[in-house]
């Protein structure tokens, strides 16, 4: 199946889970991270959910990782050259929604991408080889192509994997884990 058709399944399939079950579904993916030997790193980058567009709850995530003392990073998108600026988040990291509705830090200690241990990464689908579909756009992608090779990246997901392989291209990001409410996917 193509990446246009994915998304647009997936897109559709969010629009049906009530806020009740993007909560549970939420603290599950959260609970089942804990299981996972990620826990030792200081950078953790994670993505601020686009409420409008019903992505994964990473508060639950954001608490374990407070909790741990880690430091966590997010970012900023820039659409002109969709790229991404990332920011240490602090008790002062002032948050506001861009005009997509993504929430972004306004400004902050900027953080490298080749300091970072762990990236908790958004997607709509994956498959069992670890490719994923995003929006379209290819940020996550060259954001994870500045990261060390040896990076975590995570993909959060509410479904299962795709039993199909997805379409890949030679600058896709494959993912190492993508943890869904029931399982955890090693690639």
């Amino acid at each position: 199946m193509n990446k246009a058709e994915l998304r647009s399944i997936y897109k559709t399939r969010r629009k049906t889970l009530t806020t009740e079950q993007i909560e549970d579904y939420s603290l599950a993916i959260a609970n089942t991270l804990l299981e996972l030997k990620i826990w030792d790193y200081e950078f953790y980058h994670l993505f601020l959910p686009i409420q409008e567009q019903r992505e994964v709850n990473t508060e639950y995530i954001l608490n374990i990782l407070a909790g741990k003392d880690k430091n966590v990073v997010i970012s900023k998108s820039d659409f002109k050259d969709l790229s991404m600026t990332h920011f240490l988040l602090t008790d002062g990291t002032q948050i506001k929604k861009n005009r997509f509705n993504i929430p972004e830090p306004v400004a902050g200690i900027e953080i490298k991408a080749t300091q970072l241990d762990v990236v908790f990464v958004p997607l709509l689908a994956f498959d069992t080889q670890g490719n994923r579909v995003g929006y379209g756009k290819g940020f996550y992608d060259r954001f994870l192509a500045d990261c060390r090779p040896e990076t975590l990246k995570i993909g959060l997901s509410f479904f299962e994997a795709e039993t199909e392989d997805i379409e890949a291209s030679e600058n896709d990001i494959k993912l190492d884990y993508c943890v869904t409410p029931n399982v955890t996917y090693r690639f």
